[in-house]
């Protein structure tokens, strides 16, 4: 299963900074093979469980769907929580869409074939609570899949000087590495898996159309250095 983001449009309701990036090239691009990245270490999803924790406005959780997956979306933020349900209907799949956080839940212990978080971690509270939350819901053997920002990179450096200059997301927001997501999954006892990178390119919109193309080459061969990571961590089996 790989798909890239339909047509890249975000809907009117979204923050305007949210609207502006998927409307660039740089946005559409970037999106774009994360989304791949993760559809590619995932695999076939049809006739599994997925949630997808932090869905935003759906776009990720619609290609599951479509997939054959019968998928469980959340989020916390109301605005994207309206855009995500425009877009399942707009799309005419079929998606469980709750508002709440992911410290708060409304789903049973050992409920999910595939727990999803993409840039969650980042800036939630507590990430290792976050992390133990989900493997909650996560049924024995079960996969984790979480996708965040790498802090060896480019854009890491860039995000944090928009955040000394006072922007409100990436004042706050945390940068992993290779080592810190493993020893997060490993505190809520799950056991790491695959790791991956994506977006070895500057965020500069004219290196998007040159670079973009050789981006999967690189991410089979490193991890440092990728503004993206995607670590895959399973539940052990009980049976």
């Amino acid at each position: 299963m790989k798909e890239s983001i339909g047509d890249g449009k975000a809907p009117a309701e979204l923050p305007s900074a949210y609207v502006k990036w998927r409307a660039s090239c740089l946005g559409r691009t970037t999106d774009a093979l994360e989304q791949n990245l993760i559809l590619r270490l995932i695999g076939p999803v049809a006739g599994l469980n997925v949630l997808d924790v932090g869905c935003g406005d759906g776009q990720l959780a619609a290609l599951l769907a479509r997939g054959g997956a019968t998928v469980s979306a959340i989020d916390p933020d109301a605005r994207m929580s309206k855009a995500a349900g425009r877009h399942f209907a707009a799309t005419g799949v079929s998606v469980a869409l709750d508002r709440g956080s992911v410290e708060a839940m409304p789903y049973r212990n050992d409920s999910f074939d595939i727990v999803l978080a993409v840039t969650l971690l980042c800036l939630v509270r507590d990430p290792q609570e976050a992390i133990i939350r989900m493997a909650r819901v996560l049924k024995p053997g079960g996969r984790l899949v979480v996708g965040e920002l790498g802090r060896r990179s480019v854009w890491a450096g860039w995000r944090r000087l928009r955040g000394w200059l006072g922007h409100p997301t990436w004042r706050s927001a945390r940068f992993f590495t290779e080592a810190d997501l493993r020893e997060l999954v490993r505190g809520a006892g799950l056991a790491p898996q695959t790791i991956r990178a994506a977006i070895f390119y500057p965020p500069l919109g004219w290196t998007t159309r040159l670079l973009a193309p050789v981006d999967p080459w690189l991410g089979k061969r490193f991890v440092s250095g990728g503004a993206f990571l995607v670590l895959i961590a399973t539940k052990a089996d009980t049976q």
